[in-house]
């Protein structure tokens, strides 16, 4: 699975590809230059309980790490990998 990011400086987006095409795709939006908001993840049925949504959750992770910003996950998918994970609290607003 090869998750690819979009943004243009206002919204933006991370989009989950497999050899077949789009397996899901997670947006979010910035909310000033130090946090963005998840909000929205969308899993293809295909690929359903798979992993893809954690892994572009992880992937905002790690942008966020990379950038010293924060997340607010809105999305109620988002949310609960944050609520499951205590490793990546340190990026969560």
């Amino acid at each position: 699975m090869n998750i690819q990011q979009t943004d243009n400086g206002k919204k933006g987006s991370f989009t989950a590809m497999a050899e077949s095409g789009r397996a899901g795709e997670m947006t979010y939006t910035w909310a000033g230059p130090d946090k963005f908001i998840i909000d929205h993840t969308d899993v293809d049925a295909a690929f359903a309980g798979q992993g893809v949504g954690k892994q572009m959750v992880m992937a905002a992770v790690e942008f966020a790490r990379r950038q010293h910003v924060k997340i607010l996950p809105l999305c109620p998918f988002a949310e609960s990998v944050f609520d499951k994970d205590a490793s990546i609290a340190d990026v969560r607003f």
